[in-house]
């Protein structure tokens, strides 16, 4: 039986081997990255016409405008000028608008400084009223 002289370190067999914890460590990474599911970020993106000065043909079908200031006020516009309405009754005068027009759009101009909030009840309330297109038209 060989004796250890009392300077050498006696405990080399017992250190511990840290590689196949890193190598779970790794895999379990990995297992959480590609079964992630990422979350895409739900956004309003209207679709904004490009901007034309042509004035329409003197033929064409008559259309439903419906303008937002920037102050949230919801106007329509009639043959006898430009009505506020609140914006519980923009559905009811939209259906009436279109029983008169049954191929007209629907034109929502926009101020760029109004809410996104008060775009979408008008739009909703033209589908809803089954307008065929309904359109986003920014003004300044």
């Amino acid at each position: 039986m060989s004796r250890r002289k009392k300077g050498q370190a006696g405990d080399d067999g017992n250190e511990i081997d840290l590689t196949p914890m890193l190598d779970v460590v790794f895999i379990m990474l990995i297992f959480f990255i590609v079964t992630a599911s990422f979350v895409k970020e739900a956004g309003f993106n209207p679709n904004v016409p490009e901007k034309n000065d042509n004035p329409p043909p003197e033929n064409a079908d008559p259309n439903i405008l419906v303008r937002i200031s920037p102050d949230d006020q919801i106007w329509l516009m009639e043959k006898e000028g430009e009505r506020r309405v609140d914006a519980r009754s923009v559905r009811s005068n939209i259906e009436r608008l279109r029983a008169e027009l049954p191929k007209a759009a629907v034109i929502i101009q926009a101020s760029g400084r109004a809410s996104t909030g008060t775009y979408v009840v008008v739009a909703d309330a033209a589908r809803e009223a089954k307008a065929p297109n309904v359109v986003l038209v920014p003004i300044e």
